[in-house]
C-alpha cells in the first residue's frame, strides 16, 4: 500500500528530494520556504542514502555549490524565495552556459524589494525570461498542489538532465505553506558517476579517467565565433524542450466561450470560479500551465482558433504571464489580465465579477 503523509507543501519538496535520490542540497533560509532546509534537517538523509544537506553562507554561496555539484554529474538542489533567487540569478546564468542540470525551488513572496511574506507570483518574468544575464532559459514547472510539489522534484531532476539545463520549481509562499496528503513514491537510488555517464553522456568533471581529454565546465569564451556556437546550440536546445515538453491541464474547455489561464494557487482558486461560472449558465474554461517554460502556447492558440470568445489571465501580479497569452492568442480574442499584489490572494469571486465585467459586457 502506497504511503500517504499529511505535509506541507515545502515539506513535500524536502520528503521528493531523498526519494528522488538527490545527491546533495544547499541552501539558506528565507521565508516562506525555510521547511525545505529545517526538514532535510529533520530527515537526516545523510545516515541513509547520503544525500548532503549544507546551510550555505549566503544565497550566493548555495548556487555556487550547486554549481560546483553539477559539474561532476550530481543531483544537486538549492531552494529561495524571491529576493534570494534574485542573488542566484548570475549563477543560474554561468549554469546554464555550462549546460549543467541542477534544480532550483521559488517559493515566491511579494515584492518588490524585500517586500512581504506573503504569496505572489511576480517572478514570472524572472524565472521564464531569465533573471540574469545572456540568452538563456531554465525549464519552469508550476506546481498547484503539495502532491505537485513532491512530484516535480523528480520530474524536475530528470529533465534538468535530459536536457543538460537548470530547472525551476516556481511555487509560492501559498502552496508552500498549505498542507494536504501527499502519496509517496519508492526511494530512487542515488547514480553512480558510470551509471551518470550511461544514461546521459560522459560529460561531468569526474577526472580524466579512461577518456583521452578531461571534460571542462566554463562559461567563458573570449573568442566571438565560439561564443556564438554556444549560443546556437543553446538556442536548438530550447527549441527542442519547447517542441517536446510543454504540459498543461484543461478543465472544462471542450465547449468554453471563455478561458482563464492560471497556474500555481490561482489555478486552484479559478477552477471554483469555472464552477460559479458554469452555475449561471456562463461555458468558463480553465487553461492550467503546468510548464511555465515552455509555455503551452499552441494549447492557447487551438482554443483561440477553435473560437474561444475571450481569455483572461488570472496571476498575482501586475502583468506577467499575460504578455505570453497574448502572443499565444496572437489577436484572435480580447486577451485581459486581472491581478492582486503585496501578497493578496484573489477569490473565485472577484474573478468571476471581473471576466463579466472585461469579457461578457
Amino acid at each position: 500500500m502506497a504511503e500517504k503523509i499529511l505535509m506541507k507543501g515545502n515539506e513535500a519538496i524536502a520528503y521528493g528530494a531523498i526519494r528522488c535520490g538527490a545527491d546533495g542540497y544547499f541552501g539558506y533560509p528565507i521565508t516562506p520556504q525555510s521547511e525545505v532546509m529545517e526538514t532535510l534537517m529533520e530527515l537526516r538523509p545523510w545516515e541513509t542514502t547520503g544525500m548532503v544537506v549544507l546551510q550555505a553562507e549566503s544565497e550566493l554561496s548555495s548556487i555556487n555549490m550547486v554549481y560546483g555539484g553539477a559539474a561532476t554529474g550530481k543531483r544537486v538542489m538549492t531552494s529561495s524565495s524571491s529576493p534570494g533567487v534574485s542573488l542566484m540569478c548570475e549563477g543560474l546564468s554561468y549554469l546554464a552556459a555550462c549546460e549543467l542540470p541542477c534544480l532550483v525551488v521559488n517559493c515566491q513572496r511579494g515584492g518588490p524589494g524585500l517586500g512581504t511574506i506573503q504569496p505572489s507570483q511576480g517572478d514570472y518574468f524572472q524565472a521564464c525570461k531569465g533573471g540574469g544575464h545572456g540568452d538563456y532559459h531554465l525549464i519552469v514547472l508550476a506546481p498547484a498542489s503539495v502532491q505537485e510539489m513532491y512530484d516535480f522534484v523528480g520530474l524536475g531532476f530528470d529533465l534538468a538532465f535530459k536536457y543538460r539545463i537548470p530547472s525551476m520549481i516556481l511555487a509560492d509562499g501559498a502552496i508552500g505553506q498549505m498542507m494536504e496528503k501527499v502519496v509517496l513514491s519508492e526511494q530512487r537510488p542515488r547514480l553512480s558517476d558510470e551509471e551518470i555517464a550511461e544514461r546521459y553522456g560522459s560529460w561531468a568533471t569526474c577526472g580524466k579517467g579512461k577518456r583521452k581529454e578531461r571534460n571542462i565546465a566554463t562559461s567563458l569564451f573570449m573568442d566571438s565565433a565560439e561564443m556564438e556556437e554556444v549560443n546556437l546550440r543553446l538556442q536548438a536546445k530550447y527549441r527542442a524542450i519547447e517542441s517536446a515538453e510543454a504540459r498543461w491541464e484543461e478543465i472544462e474547455c471542450e465547449d468554453a466561450d471563455y478561458v482563464i489561464v492560471a497556474y500555481g494557487s490561482s489555478a486552484r482558486i479559478c477552477s471554483a470560479t469555472v464552477e460559479m461560472a458554469r452555475e449561471e449558465g456562463i461555458k468558463l474554461g480553465l487553461l492550467r500551465p503546468i510548464t511555465l517554460y515552455p509555455f503551452p502556447t499552441e494549447a492557447i492558440k487551438s482554443l483561440a482558433q477553435r473560437g474561444v470568445k475571450g481569455f483572461l489571465s488570472a496571476e498575482l501580479n501586475a502583468g506577467q504571464m499575460v504578455e505570453d497569452v497574448r502572443l499565444a492568442v496572437n489577436g484572435l480574442a480580447p486577451v485581459e489580465h486581472y491581478g492582486r499584489m503585496g501578497g493578496i490572494l484573489f477569490n473565485p469571486d472577484e474573478v468571476l465579477d471581473v471576466l463579466k465585467s472585461k469579457l461578457i459586457k
